[in-house]
C-alpha cells in the first residue's frame, strides 16, 4: 500500500473556508478519481513559526502505479482549484510513503 501524504499550512484568514472545502469537496474529488481507497485528515499540533494552521491529508493507494496515474491524469486539475481559491494563503508539500506494517496493543 502507498500513502500519498499532502501537508498543508493554511493562513488563518481563510482557514474555515479552506477546511470546509477540503472536508466537503476536495477530498471527495480526489477519491472520486478511483485511484485511492481512502483518506485520513489530521491536524498537526505543532505550532509553525510562519503561523496559520497545518494539516496532513493521507490518501491510500493500492500501488505506486495508481499514484503515478493520479499525477498524470488528475493532480494538475485538482491542484489548480486550490490555487485558484486560496493562492498564496496555502502552502503544500507532498510525500510518498510505503506502508510496511501495522502494530497494536492487544
Amino acid at each position: 500500500m502507498i500513502i500519498y501524504n499532502v501537508t498543508i499550512n493554511i493562513d488563518d484568514s481563510v482557514h474555515e473556508q479552506w477546511l470546509n472545502w477540503m472536508q466537503h469537496k476536495h477530498i471527495a474529488d480526489v477519491l472520486a478519481t478511483g485511484k485511492f481507497t481512502g483518506a485520513r485528515m489530521v491536524k498537526v499540533l505543532v505550532e509553525e513559526q510562519m503561523g496559520g494552521q497545518t494539516y496532513s491529508i493521507q490518501y491510500t493507494a493500492e500501488n505506486h502505479d495508481l499514484l503515478k496515474r493520479y499525477y498524470a491524469e488528475d493532480a494538475p486539475r485538482l491542484r489548480e482549484e486550490g490555487i485558484r481559491l486560496f493562492g498564496d494563503k496555502m502552502l503544500a508539500f507532498r510525500t510518498e510513503l510505503e506502508h510496511i506494517s501495522d502494530h497494536s496493543i492487544i
